[in-house]
């Protein structure tokens, strides 16, 4: 089976949605980081989690079978349009071998 890497970085308040989101689509394991600090390449606050930018994102790493992808970021991509300034990506790359 040929798996896929998605990469999801989110705004801390998207956390519980992405989790039923990834059940929906039946892909249990993930790594998870609670607290990342960026700004948007394009658009959107910065999240810096200081005073100026209070928000932070968390950032989750999910395989998923190349047949799921584009249904999964189909669901992140309506998301991210319901509430655009929130912020939320996306990265999807190949995932060359596995132990």
């Amino acid at each position: 089976m040929e798996l896929k890497m998605i990469f999801i970085t989110y705004n801390q308040a998207y956390h519980e949605i992405i989790l039923r989101l990834l059940s929906r689509f039946n892909l249990r394991g993930n790594t998870y980081w609670e607290t990342v600090r960026g700004t948007g390449s394009n658009t959107g606050e910065p999240h810096l989690g200081n005073h100026a930018w209070p928000t932070l994102n968390g950032a989750l790493m999910v395989a998923c079978p190349a047949e799921k992808v584009e249904a999964v970021l189909s669901s992140l991509r309506t998301i991210d349009e319901a509430t655009p300034n929130q912020g939320l990506r996306a990265f999807v790359w190949n995932i060359e071998q596995t132990i």
